[in-house]
């Protein structure tokens, strides 16, 4: 932690200062897990201000940072801008709505810069996990795995989507997880054509796919899987589509290497699957994954980022045939210095229930 502040402090000169009020970048900072409190960065000094309800463990646990109890929000931080002789603020401005930005302005004494520059570095910093980073990161999708395993055999025809999803979740949570990544997505038959479709009281079916999108959460760090599954013998048509977006994912590791950039990486996988099934691939090929689900850089068409040593990424192309089925097929990759390292564990051979 505080290797990331200095990394701050080294942005800044000695009138200038940082405050940071996001859940996700207050975490990566201090390590504390809370609902509030902001995160106050000067050149030669740091402090996390924080209510009375998260208070006494924050003086606890929270290295790094002068831990101050939170009474008065801007009283406060003009009082220690002041002490510092900071006056210049920076925040993070792709995370603060208009209202909160412009209330802040006016009830700072400091002047509340648009320049995103801390904002920025966050996210450039975040894009590269440590070992310690990752090893939550394996851990989430091992629970992940593990979860998947177990729901393979608690499926039949009768069963709902909903009630896959919660036997799901209670599982994920049984085994450790402290929440589900994201709201699951347990789509079957023709609901399977939606990328984000929302579990129903829709019964599965003889002959259904079964797209199933979730993860786990592990020390505030998160996983993503998705596979697709069929219930009873499945169609020559349907054993097409989901050989197709396997092959689609083979060719995007293909292209996985430091310095490649992100969108090369789509395109490959897109342009093989627009051959086959125009214009039925249309979200990106996948996302950075860590206290978000949905982090920078990612796998698109518009993103030029290049690969770097660190990044931890979803691949996860798809085929969604409008009233018919879909079917998507994801694992989260770490680019490691040669190449990938494919994390996620669970087989994805067209599995038939």
């Amino acid at each position: 932690m505080v290797e990331r502040i200095h990394k701050i402090q080294e942005k800044l000169d000695s009138f200038e200062g940082a405050i940071i009020r996001s859940d996700a970048n207050r975490f990566y900072l201090t390590g504390f897990n809370s609902s509030a409190g902001i995160v106050l960065i000067f050149k030669n000094s740091a402090y996390f201000l924080i209510d009375f309800r998260y208070f006494e463990i924050a003086e606890k646990t929270v290295s790094g940072f002068e831990v101050i109890l939170l009474k008065n929000t801007f009283a406060q931080i003009n009082e220690l801008c002041k002490e510092n002789n900071i006056k210049t603020l920076y925040t993070e401005c792709d995370n603060i709505d208009f209202n909160s930005f412009f209330n802040y302005k006016k009830s700072l004494e400091s002047e509340l810069s648009g320049d995103n520059k801390i904002g920025e570095l966050l996210l450039n910093l975040r894009s590269i996990k440590d070992e310690k980073e990752i090893s939550l990161i394996k851990k989430a999708q091992e629970i992940t795995d593990d979860t998947f395993n177990y729901i393979l055999n608690n499926i039949s025809a009768g069963s709902t989507e909903k009630e896959i999803a919660l036997n799901m979740e209670f599982y994920l949570r049984k085994q450790g997880s402290e929440g589900v990544s994201f709201d699951f997505i347990v789509v079957s038959g023709k609901n399977s054509s939606l990328p984000h479709g929302v579990p129903t009281d829709k019964k599965i079916e003889k002959g259904d796919f079964i797209t199933m999108d979730f993860g786990a959460v592990f020390c505030g760090y998160r996983s993503d899987m998705t596979r697709t599954v069929c219930v009873a013998n499945p169609t020559d048509e349907q054993k097409y589509v989901y050989d197709t977006v396997l092959k689609a994912q083979n060719i995007a590791f293909e292209n996985i290497k430091p310095d490649v950039k992100c969108l090369d990486v789509d395109k490959a996988a897109r342009d093989f699957i627009e051959s086959k099934f125009e214009g039925c691939f249309g979200h990106g090929l996948g996302h950075s994954v860590g206290i978000e689900i949905h982090e920078n850089p990612s796998f698109n068409t518009r993103c030029e980022t290049p690969l770097q040593k660190g990044m931890v990424l979803t691949v996860e192309p798809g085929i969604y045939l409008k009233n018919k089925f879909g079917v998507r097929i994801e694992d989260m990759v770490v680019i490691t210095e040669n190449g990938f390292e494919n994390i996620t564990n669970s087989p994805k051979n067209l599995i038939i229930l």
